[in-house]
């Protein structure tokens, strides 16, 4: 199983940026999609990134042109770029690891997760 640590949240105003990092032991992140997830209080945990173990990117229309996933394989670690930050991007953010894009669904890997706040 991968384990998985984020780290990188915090309080930003609107407006702001943010980088948040999905560290992986016990397994080169090269054999896998990784995904972001994120989920707000009193909803549903929502998928809002993914990047395929050959680079090939997903983004949830609700973020497209402002946040950028990516990956640094011999770091073992993957990134979620986040610009123009909304005061909806509020929520506890997630990584997940699959085999595929299309398999993230069915797999548990999950970290604590780190909270991102946007608020003025």
């Amino acid at each position: 199983q991968v384990q998985l640590v984020e780290s990188g949240g915090g309080l930003v105003q609107p407006g702001g940026s943010l980088r948040l990092s999905c560290a992986t032991s016990g397994s080169a992140i090269s054999l896998y999609a990784m995904g972001w997830y994120r989920q707000a209080p009193g909803k549903q945990r929502e998928l809002v990134a993914a990047i395929a173990s050959g680079g090939k990117t997903n983004y949830a229309d609700s973020v497209k042109g402002r946040f950028t996933i990516s990956r640094d394989n011999a770091k073992n670690t993957v990134y979620l770029q986040m610009n123009s930050l909304k005061r909806e991007d509020t929520a506890v953010y997630y990584c997940n690891a699959a085999p595929s894009i299309a398999t993230l669904t069915y797999y548990d890997n999950f970290g604590q997760g780190t909270q991102v706040t946007v608020s003025s």
